[in-house]
């Protein structure tokens, strides 16, 4: 079998909304390569309440954990089946769903990474075999169960010299020595996010806010002393972290909510081209960050490349879509996670199989 119909799933740490990408997937045996099709694709508002829960559930009994962890699963399940209405497709053409999950809690160095949205419950309400809970197997073997999607991007998007995502966290992907290297490079869109709820918008629109602030040196120089980029690769960041070693140096700054955008966008960019050391390479950049005028900009004045940004739609389901590929691998029993990435004892297959019909 060469070609899959995948629906894949992503539900990121910004809070932004359900992602759901219809994919094709062919493998052509010839040449040993992959390509994809995006069929259709959509973007589900979470809901206030599904929203509020989520904010909060790293401080939720385990009990209600296991509840939300069902209710995601609930609203996963739901929001697919709407989908498939709305696009009139022939469920029996797809062949599984893909889903990320949602991450509460994720601390490899102390083997835990938790993901919620029970994939029983998508597939007891979709009818459709379900694949899900990717990074616990690498980080059962000393992996960092994280980023997933280069392998995605070494069979996808290997045209590209770099791969970027702005999404919560930024991570980058690029090939070293016939390796593909990848690591979580900074918070995104969990900092940005946050400051722009306060001067009451859900997102900061083209970087507005950051735009009309002032650069502060003494909360960048602090920023950019954080424990986490004393790290080696592989590595990857959780709320955990952010939530303790890079809120508490923002909120102690005695300036206005612009001028720690404008801060922290200036950080991003630094650490984005401290990444980079070489010049005239070429840059994928996807993920909702990317609409982030002001910051697409501070990172080209900060890094002598090509920084490319593909079609919206790209843009904004990158990561649905390598998931559902992540799927692919995971069904056809071949290696989703790289040990080149995540430092795991061996490349390994994650993924568990739901199937509840």
């Amino acid at each position: 079998m060469n070609t899959y119909n995948v629906i894949g799933i992503m539900s990121g740490t910004s809070l932004d909304g359900l992602d759901i990408c219809y994919t094709t997937f062919q493998f052509k045996p010839k040449n040993n390569t992959w390509s994809y099709h995006i069929i259709a694709a959509d973007t589900i508002e979470l809901g206030e309440n599904l929203k509020n829960k989520l904010k909060t559930s790293t401080e939720s009994s385990a009990l209600d954990l296991a509840f939300l962890n069902n209710d995601l699963g609930d609203f996963i399940g739901s929001s697919i089946n709407e989908f498939i209405g709305k696009h009139n497709i022939n469920i029996s053409e797809i062949n599984f769903i893909a889903s990320h999950g949602h991450t509460i809690f994720h601390q490899p160095e102390k083997q835990l990474t938790v993901q919620i949205g029970n994939g029983a419950n998508i597939s007891a309400l979709t009818k459709l075999p379900v694949i899900c809970d990717f990074r616990t197997s690498d980080v059962a073997l000393k992996g960092q169960g994280a980023p997933l999607v280069p392998i995605g991007d070494q069979h996808l998007f290997a045209e590209y010299d770099y791969c970027i995502n702005l999404g919560g966290i930024a991570n980058i992907s690029f090939k070293e020595e016939n390796n593909r290297i990848a690591y979580d490079i900074c918070p995104v869109n969990i900092v940005l996010n946050k400051l722009a709820e306060i001067l009451g918008k859900g997102y900061d629109e083209n970087g507005d806010f950051a735009r009309s602030g002032n650069f502060n040196a003494e909360l960048l120089d602090k920023l950019n002393n954080a424990s986490f980029y004393k790290l080696k690769t592989a590595k990857s960041l959780g709320i955990e972290s952010i939530t303790k070693d890079f809120f508490p140096l923002i909120d102690s700054a005695s300036i206005s909510e612009q001028d720690k955008l404008n801060t922290f966008v200036e950080h991003i960019a630094l650490q984005i081209s401290n990444c980079i050391k070489q010049t005239g390479k070429t840059i994928l950049f996807t993920g909702g960050g990317t609409f982030n005028q002001f910051l697409l900009e501070r990172i080209a004045a900060n890094t002598q490349n090509e920084i490319i940004t593909p079609s919206k739609q790209l843009i904004e389901f990158k990561e649905a879509l390598i998931f559902g590929f992540l799927g692919v691998l995971r069904w056809k029993q071949e290696a989703n996670c790289l040990k080149s990435v995540t430092a795991a004892k061996h490349n390994n297959i994650g993924g568990c199989i739901y199937q509840s019909f």
